[in-house]
């Protein structure tokens, strides 16, 4: 758990909480997408469609944590920031984790999967149907 004093350091809006998870579902829904056409033009079938999209889902969500996350906390960062290093229960966790800007570590790391699923499966059978054809 965090401590008042982290609290009075750094405080985590729950306005600001939702509006990344947003930005955040955004992303993932339109890389998901992005993803459908790039399998269907490849003319990926089967479990390496599936694999295809896994992999660059928890890539996309790998750069996002890099990005959005990490990159606060490197050189350029405060004192207090890099002080602090959280409750190290991994990447999901701690002063500078995921759950100080985003709901939880699951819902980062494995919920853009099953939310952009439908846009994945739509464009991918869509776009292998046109070249194929």
């Amino acid at each position: 758990m965090l401590s008042e004093k982290d609290y009075q350091i750094s405080p985590i809006v729950q306005e600001s909480v939702m509006h990344n998870t947003k930005s955040l579902q955004n992303l993932q829904s339109l890389s998901a997408s992005l993803f459908g056409i790039s399998a269907g033009i490849l003319g990926l079938e089967s479990y390496s469609g599936f694999l295809f999209y896994i992999f660059f889902s928890l890539l996309t969500s790998l750069l996002m944590y890099m990005i959005r996350v990490v990159a606060p906390f490197s050189s350029a960062a405060p004192k207090e920031y890099k002080e602090n290093k959280g409750t190290g229960n991994g990447l999901g966790s701690g002063v500078g984790g995921v759950n100080k800007y985003f709901r939880g570590g699951f819902e980062f790391w494995a919920g853009g999967i099953m939310n952009g699923f439908a846009g994945f499966v739509l464009t991918w059978t869509l776009f292998y149907g046109l070249v194929r054809a």
